[in-house]
């Protein structure tokens, strides 16, 4: 795939209450309780979860047959019924479907595609090939199973508000700065794992966003590395981290993740090194 991006940006309908949202499971399989919080939680917030009756198939670790997954996808998000589709956990399996997506579909049927972890890859190909806007967010078997789900920003984003702010109470500055770019991004392992395929991120002009989990420090470094290698940075507008939860070394430690960061970013050719 090259580097141009369709010129048009699509974005989808706003979440109404009442809508009916549809869950999908592309990639592994989950825990079925978590599964039904989750969908509780989905109707305390004023929405109608609908999934296919073979979401809970399983076939190794992933939830079902790529075939399965695959028509699941397909089959909801031609719904005119169905606002949104989102995704029930992570894990691993999205990128058996890329090959095989119809990605004219999301241009015919542009709908609120939300997930965050493995479903990375399908946000960020959906995203590249088709500019229909993609959220990086919660999950139905995981935060909104917990409970965990930031609600002004959940209903600023699906109730298309014209102007919004993110809460950046813990937020921690790097490098002071301004930059106005598309927000793009979402799980470091996925968008390194990306490169060198078809679908192989697009960065330009990015707001570039990262986030990952138990992953140690010089892993993290490796993979910046490795991005900053291939040239996905040279273009970038900014850079934003997520928590990056569990991502230490165990035993004694004498730097931070910051420092690490920092240290990787401060050798690229974006507007992250420029005084």
């Amino acid at each position: 795939m090259g580097n141009s991006l369709p010129e048009r940006i699509i974005k989808p309908a706003s979440l109404q209450p009442g809508d009916k949202i549809g869950i999908i499971a592309p990639a592994s399989n989950f825990n079925r309780e978590a599964f039904e919080r989750g969908c509780q939680n989905m109707r305390r917030l004023g929405y109608e979860p609908v999934f296919s009756d073979d979401i809970f198939d399983r076939d190794l670790y992933f939830a079902g047959s790529a075939e399965r997954r695959l028509r699941e996808f397909e089959s909801l998000l031609q719904r005119d019924d169905v606002a949104a589709l989102i995704g029930v956990r992570g894990g691993y399996g999205s990128n058996y479907l890329l090959e095989r997506l119809n990605f004219e579909l999301f241009t015919r049927h542009p709908k609120i595609i939300l997930g965050c972890s493995d479903l990375t890859s399908l946000l960020t190909a959906i995203s590249d090939r088709t500019r229909l806007v993609t959220f990086h967010g919660p999950m139905v078997a995981k935060d909104i199973a917990g409970g965990s789900v930031e609600k002004s920003s959940w209903s600023n984003a699906f109730a298309a508000a014209p102007n919004w702010t993110i809460p950046t109470e813990d937020a921690e500055v790097l490098k002071p700065g301004a930059a106005r770019g598309r927000l793009y991004g979402g799980c470091l392992s996925l968008l390194v794992a990306s490169l060198g395929t078809d679908f192989e991120i697009q960065t330009d002009d990015a707001l570039l966003f990262m986030e990952d989990i138990a992953e140690k420090p010089y892993q993290i470094d490796r993979m910046l590395m490795q991005l900053r290698l291939a040239g996905k940075f040279r273009k970038v507008r900014g850079f934003i981290f997520g928590e990056m939860l569990e991502c230490f070394q165990p035993g004694k430690q004498d730097y931070t993740l910051q420092e690490v960061i920092t240290r990787v970013l401060e050798s690229t050719t974006s507007p992250w090194s420029t005084e």
